[in-house]
């Protein structure tokens, strides 16, 4: 049996796109409550009934939220123009990199707006 999992995570941080124009309302810094979803796709193993326990997604994902929340999102490494698009591959890069079963992360900026990024 083949299963997907989705685990939702959220933060909250400040950001301003640098790269819009000058009159642009998202080139003035501001905050948003950001939430994400990683999406991980694997068989299901026959003992354990499960694809992955939710708690080591939780130890390869709990660190990157520590590392945003709460923090100006321009300031870090490879967020400098953190648009959704730009962030949802910075997570999925730093995840897929320990969990080879991620397939996509849906990036929440807004409760209306949203980015899916399934990598390259």
């Amino acid at each position: 049996m083949k299963v997907e999992l989705i685990k939702e995570y959220r933060f909250e941080a400040a950001h301003m796109l640098p790269n819009v124009p000058e009159a642009h309302k998202c080139r003035r810094l501001h905050g948003h409550s950001f939430k994400f979803e990683i999406h991980v796709v694997g068989p299901v193993d026959d003992k354990s009934g499960w694809l992955i326990d939710y708690g080591v997604l939780d130890d390869v994902v709990n660190p990157l939220v520590a590392r945003l929340d709460h923090y100006y999102m321009n300031d870090i490494e490879g967020l400098e123009n953190p648009t959704s698009e730009v962030t949802a591959k910075w997570l999925f890069d730093r995840i897929k990199s320990q969990m080879p079963e991620l397939v996509a992360i849906t990036f929440h900026e807004t409760c209306d707006a949203r980015c899916i990024y399934r990598g390259d």
